[in-house]
């Protein structure tokens, strides 16, 4: 075997420039591969880390509410959720793996903008959090794609009525001048409708019955009166201080959304009753550990006898599932050109080589080296071929890579809202580089079988005298 792969590597040489080009193929394969596989991987981690940033690994809700609760959320609390959240903290399984568990709570309703003589109001899709919590969640970044926020001072624990909205939901209500948001137009003015009746006054004052006193050196900031059902279906409005607006990244979100602290969506939801939560959001230290904390998640809701149920952010974020199901396609249609370039080079230059060596083949046939032999010694050169080309290719892909990733570029991902750092993660998938080389070696080698065949049954008198 040693001698086979020492004459394989010496023929390959003897037409250098066919196997240069050749060789160069299997490098371009290579590269392609390697460059947007990298990509991808690079695109999933970003994903994965907003995903995880925003909406934790794993959500516990009461059962039915995955189904059935965005259209009533205040239908859908959790009872007692502090001690589901107890019990869960302190788990042996889970407590050592958890980066932060903390409750939220979805809401819908109107809001209304009755400030400076407007009388703006839109629908809204709310969530109430835990501002400190939420901070820490935005930290999270296990993938060191470096797309982290800093501490969001506009929201804190010891104020409940301030909150963040959208860009679009900030401008269909009239507050891009009292935010001072830039590329925000203003708010055409209504001709105004003697028919219609005045809200206005009834809104503003159910809200002012259950607000809390504001001091008099408080900054004044921009409110939105945002008026709900409670859980019982009784109307009930509470004054939101607009503290800032966030752009979302996708329209339908941004003309909608808005957040608050977790105290003000449970007052607007239930009133004086019993607050509850919609959602208990548990955030790991790594996605690794994922499948485990379920399963024991699971075991302790159905020990406890608890009316709730699981999901990861895979349920909750259906755009990161099908955005890996695209460019995983894309990533096997990409490898299969590649992978057909190679194999038809590969064919191309050993069919060449058997008919240049014909009289070569006959005369070591003539020496008794059986027809296996023969056959062996072409697969090798492909192989050979393969696994040099892979290798050059693989070396290329690392010095691209290295060069893109230090160059700072940016770009904006579907779904964001603002630019995050571009980069091609080659170097921290070994499996993605191992892969691609085997690959790409053994397509190399498999080519080679037809042009090799042909040359182990070439009779050897025919072969001795071929001209």
């Amino acid at each position: 075997m040693k001698l086979l792969f020492k004459t394989a590597a010496r023929n390959i040489f003897r037409n250098s420039r066919r196997s240069l080009m050749t060789g160069s193929a299997v490098a371009a394969g290579a590269l392609a591969m390697l460059l947007f596989g990298g990509f991808v991987l690079f695109i999933f981690s970003g994903l994965e880390t907003s995903n995880v940033q925003r909406v934790g690994h794993l959500s516990v809700f009461r059962s039915g509410y995955f189904l059935f609760g965005s259209g009533n959320p205040a239908a859908y609390g959790i009872d007692d959720y502090r001690r589901v959240m107890k019990l869960i903290a302190e788990d042996e399984v889970i407590k050592p793996r958890l980066n932060i568990v903390t409750p939220t709570q979805s809401l819908v309703g109107i809001a209304g903008n009755f400030s400076g003589g407007s009388e703006a109001s839109k629908t809204f899709l709310g969530a109430g959090v835990v501002p400190s919590a939420r901070d820490t969640m935005r930290q999270w970044d296990e993938r060191r794609t470096g797309n982290t926020f800093r501490p969001d001072h506009r929201l804190s624990d010891e104020d409940e009525t301030r909150g963040l909205i959208g860009m679009g939901m900030a401008r269909i209500l009239g507050l891009c001048g009292p935010l001072k948001l830039t590329a925000c137009p203003a708010a055409p003015t209504p001709a105004a409708d003697a028919t219609a009746p005045k809200t206005r006054e009834d809104v503003t004052s159910l809200a002012a019955m259950d607000a809390a006193p504001v001091a008099a050196d408080k900054p004044s900031v921009p409110h939105l009166e945002l008026l709900g059902a409670t859980a019982g279906g009784a109307p009930n409005v509470v004054s939101l201080a607009v503290a800032g607006a966030d752009p979302q990244g996708v329209r339908e979100l941004d003309d909608n959304y808005i957040v608050m602290h977790l105290g003000l969506a449970q007052q607007l939801v239930y009133g004086r009753g019993e607050h509850k939560a919609t959602g208990i959001v548990l955030q790991l230290h790594r996605s690794e550990d994922l499948p485990i904390v379920r399963a024991r998640l699971q075991k302790l809701i159905a020990d406890n006898h608890l009316d709730l149920e699981v999901r990861d952010f895979l349920d909750l974020s259906p755009f990161y599932v099908q955005v890996r199901a695209m460019f995983g396609s894309i990533f096997v249609f990409i490898s299969l050109v590649m992978g057909v370039i190679v194999l038809f080079a590969v064919v191309n230059t050993m069919t060449m080589n058997v008919m240049e060596r014909t009289n070569e083949i006959g005369t070591i046939r003539a020496m008794g080296v059986r027809r296996s032999g023969v056959r062996m010694q072409f697969i090798l050169e492909g192989a050979l071929i393969g696994a040099i080309g892979a290798t050059i290719g693989a070396a290329v892909a690392f010095a691209i890579a290295a060069l893109v990733n230090g160059a700072g570029l940016t770009w904006i991902p579907p779904g964001n809202s603002s630019p995050t750092a571009f980069g091609v993660d080659v170097m921290n998938h070994p499996v993605l580089i191992a892969s691609t080389w085997v690959i790409l070696t053994v397509v190399a080698m498999v080519a080679a079988i037809i042009p090799a065949n042909r040359a182990a049954r070439l009779s050897v008198v025919d072969a001795l005298r071929h001209v």
